[in-house]
């Protein structure tokens, strides 16, 4: 896990033949991973999630990792159909060279596995290692190949996204696990209508029907690992296991789970065996604890407002609250750490973005009405998982909490590591924090410069 991990990476296009395609480059490190997605993408919208966000930065401590929209998907171009598998590696071809990557990993994810398979048996020399996921060689079942699904089964899915695109279509299926989950459900709905449209989902399954890379599997000669939840609806475990029997040396490991999508469920299971088939080793370099800077918002008398609102205008306002927040930490390099009703407790990788973060924000959200309350604190803190805990975060809840109305306050600990940066405080006093051992002088900020 990495604090300061920036969503607000520059999105690039590669050139493939006259197609724009979109890429972004997050991370470093001597082994370059291409993620080659699935069913939709955007490479912009990922980040959006805290989920996908949290197995996107995961892999960043593995590897400089390479993201990208295949044409017709995201903000990559659209061309009117399809991509065949050919295009499709004329793409990846396009995006590898673009981002100055020396014989990649490629992570084939989903639909995005057979155009892997058939890029690593045909370029073996430009491949370091392949991994696949919840993936296939052929889609459909055959009398030679009982692991696909019918033909009914592919016909029925069409039927439901014709009527259904829009709304959070097959998130029963693609992700079981977080099913009902409101905020999961939004993005997703979300994700969809910005990967693609209801036509472009309905090509591409028309031309999945067609897809079968049977005959190459012998021929891929990299190393190779295959990764398959037991449960999965979408692709079937047969699959999974037909893949790891007709590679040669491929390794194959079988998770327990029902999500076909990789960051939903157990995703450290599987980033855990993605890690030490890359690397060696499981989670290399991650530390239990860090220094960071912790900035706790909430909005000030919620419950008074709320009851005022009524429950839907409530809930109106506080996704316009949330979406205003997420904003700015996208554009300061904050990371979401989690949300707690009316506020936010996020983590910078410097004090100061943390400052202008909170005073952006603050402006942003007077313009719906209300004010918002912030404590911002440095300090090392424990890595839980995708949350934080430890005493540096007690104290920046603590600090939160004492803010005035539309004030962003500060530990003396934050105004000492800003010197120089040209923000101004003014001294608001000794106070004991509840938890906290000794006396903290704090400071509020006095109007910053952008």
């Amino acid at each position: 896990m990495q604090f300061g991990m920036t969503m607000e990476v520059a999105t690039h296009y590669a050139d493939s033949d006259g197609v724009k395609i979109a890429y972004q480059v997050h991370g470093g490190g001597s082994l370059d991973l291409v993620f080659v997605p699935g069913f939709v993408s955007h490479v912009e919208l990922f980040w959006d999630d805290p989920r996908t966000a949290s197995f996107l930065r995961r892999l960043t401590a593995i590897a400089r990792v390479v993201i990208w929209d295949k044409r017709e998907q995201g903000l990559s171009d659209r061309t009117g159909r399809p991509p065949t598998l050919e295009d499709s590696m004329d793409d990846l071809e396009a995006v590898i060279a673009a981002a100055g990557c020396e014989r990649p990993a490629i992570f084939g994810i989903s639909e995005g596995g057979p155009m892997s398979m058939l890029y690593a048996a045909t370029h073996p020399e430009r491949v370091s290692s392949l991994v696949l996921y919840g993936t296939y060689a052929r889609i459909l079942a055959a009398p030679d190949f009982p692991h696909g699904i019918p033909e009914e089964g592919l016909r029925r899915w069409a039927e439901v996204v014709t009527r259904d695109w829009g709304g959070p279509v097959g998130v029963e299926l693609w992700a079981p696990s977080v099913k009902g989950d409101a905020e999961f459900e939004r993005w997703w709905a979300r994700l969809l209508r910005s990967g693609t449209s209801p036509a472009g989902a309905i090509s591409l399954m028309d031309l999945y029907r067609d897809i079968d890379v049977r005959s190459v599997l012998p021929a891929i000669d990299v190393p190779t690992l295959v990764l398959q939840r037991r449960d999965d609806q979408i692709s079937r475990v047969g699959q999974g296991r037909y893949l790891a029997e007709a590679i040669r040396g491929a390794k194959y490991v079988e998770l327990e789970g029902a999500d076909h999508l990789p960051v939903t469920g157990d995703q450290d299971a599987l980033l855990d065996e993605v890690e030490e088939f890359l690397v060696g080793s499981r989670r290399a370099g991650e530390a239990e604890r860090a220094l960071a800077t912790i900035l706790f918002t909430d909005i000030v008398g919620s419950t008074e407002r709320a009851a005022a609102l009524g429950d839907r205008g409530w809930r109106q306002l506080l996704e316009r609250h949330d979406a205003a927040v997420r904003r700015q930490l996208n554009l300061y390099r904050g990371r979401e750490v989690k949300t707690m009703g009316d506020g936010f407790l996020a983590t910078f990788d410097g004090p100061a973005r943390a400052i202008r973060c909170a005073a952006a924000l603050q402006e942003e959200i007077a313009g719906l009405g209300v004010e918002v309350r912030a404590g911002i604190h440095t300090g090392e803190v424990e890595l839980i998982g995708d949350d934080v805990g430890g005493m540096a975060v007690n104290i920046g809840a603590r600090i939160g909490a004492l803010a005035d109305p539309g004030e962003v306050l500060v530990s003396s600990t934050v105004r000492e590591l800003v010197v120089g940066s040209g923000l101004e405080f003014a001294d608001r006093g000794v106070k004991t924090l509840k938890g906290a051992p000794g006396e903290w002088r704090l400071f509020a900020v006095d109007s910053p410069p952008s």
